[in-house]
């Protein structure tokens, strides 16, 4: 694995904060149980193309909501209502990816920002409406096809998914599966994009396989402090640091097209 070959200007600093980055995103889904893969972007986005940041977080976001979407007893009967979610999901990043490319320079950042600050808009106000069964079947499809299409574009790949798991009244075990079922699939859905793209090779793999340990400590580190911290507070601080990332990520690609 040679990390020059992968990172822009690699330098030993780099590789530091990249590592850092994941570090603290880690510890966020330590705390809250979400958002790794979100403020990875977020951050990384800052200091290296959207595609770039996109492809340095697929094994660690692969790993931590694979261990999320257990236990395997209970996945059939979970999977027969979001199994249509799960389909949109990967029909519409193979379809953004194939029709709009890697996310990258000045649209790239403005379509994250608006992706994070729909995030943090929804973590901040939404409340979303319990969902009639007879509107499971369309809308099901229809949430995952956006989803797919958000995450090709920005890689992050939260709204409009959860919000939709949250308004078919799961009980809290199945909905922190059915997050971690979906977000399996949302990044296995991803690295294909970037691969289909080019974005995604070895040299990708191998530096996203090495942030995987900063994102575990992360995350045991984020465990141990849910028990002296209040997770509400933070998750403000966390939606409210979101929504400002988002909005300088906006103006900038704005600005700068």
């Amino acid at each position: 694995m040679n990390f020059a070959d992968f990172l822009p200007g690699f330098a030993p600093g780099l590789l530091a904060a990249v590592a850092a980055v994941f570090l603290l995103a880690g510890m966020i889904k330590g705390v809250v149980g979400l958002g790794l893969p979100t403020i990875s972007m977020a951050l990384l986005a800052l200091f290296m193309p959207p595609a770039t940041a996109a492809a340095l977080l697929v094994v660690p976001s692969l790993i931590t909501n694979l261990w999320q979407a257990g236990p395997v007893r209970r996945l059939a009967p979970l999977l027969q209502r979001i199994g249509t979610l799960q389909l949109g999901v990967c029909a519409g990043t193979l379809a953004g990816a194939a029709l709009f490319g890697p996310p990258a320079g000045a649209w790239g950042a403005a379509a994250l920002g608006a992706a994070l600050l729909a995030y943090a808009g929804w973590g901040l106000f939404g409340t979303p409406p319990a969902l009639p069964a007879r509107a499971e079947p369309w809308l099901g499809p229809c949430a995952g096809l956006l989803t797919g299409v958000i995450t090709a574009l920005t890689g992050v790949f939260v709204v409009p998914a959860v919000p939709y798991l949250q308004s078919l009244g799961l009980n809290k075990d199945d909905l922190i599966q059915a997050m971690g079922v979906s977000f399996t699939v949302s990044t296995v859905a991803l690295a294909v994009g970037l691969w289909l793209n080019g974005s995604y090779g070895a040299g990708a793999a191998g530096v996203s396989f090495a942030m995987l340990a900063p994102a575990l400590l992360g995350m045991a580190a984020g465990q141990r402090l849910r028990r002296v911290l209040s997770p509400r507070m933070f998750r403000l601080c966390f939606m409210l640091s979101l929504a400002a990332l988002g909005a300088y990520q906006l103006a900038e690609g704005l600005l700068s097209r």
